[in-house]
């Protein structure tokens, strides 16, 4: 958190982040959004070329997971543990304003993460939700790869 007040002192874009971030996650009338287990959530990813893949998950899905059993080039090095930011993700408006803020930590590795963009996210972070169905997750460009060998991670 130290970095974000040190960034928005100096008028930063972690201001419109953190500012972004306060009213995600909430209904209409202020309460959090619950949905049954199970229930299925489609989802567009948009890969390094702009290909578009439908994928169809389930509420309480892990977005890194997902993407990974679809074969699709999203890393997460350190295993959805929130110690990298190989799994960056850019989220389709207006469902980035349905997901929860994300932490200090996140906040922190994001700065990390190459071409950063007000909608960028880790998706090992994010777990699907019915609010999140017809969401466009597509990966930036180029990422910060730990995997230099050409090892191609295989989810557990």
């Amino acid at each position: 958190m130290a970095a974000a007040i040190a960034a928005a002192a100096s008028g930063g874009s972690v201001t419109r982040r953190l500012l972004r971030g306060a009213a995600r996650g909430l209904s209409g009338n202020g309460a959090a959004t619950e949905e049954p287990d199970g229930a299925v959530v489609n989802v567009i990813f948009v890969d390094r070329t702009g290909r578009q893949i439908p994928v169809r998950g389930r509420v309480g899905d892990n977005v890194l997971r997902l993407a990974q059993r679809h074969g699709l080039e999203l890393e997460g090095a350190c295993e959805a543990s929130l110690a990298c930011s190989t799994c960056h993700v850019y989220i389709s408006a207006p469902h980035l304003d349905r997901l929860p803020p994300p932490d200090e930590k996140e906040e922190d590795l994001l700065d990390q993460a190459p071409l950063l963009q007000e909608n960028s996210r880790l998706g090992c972070q994010i777990t699907l939700t019915a609010a999140l169905e017809g969401a466009q997750i597509a990966l930036p460009r180029l990422t910060r790869n730990f995997y230099v060998d050409g090892h191609v991670p295989k989810p557990h």
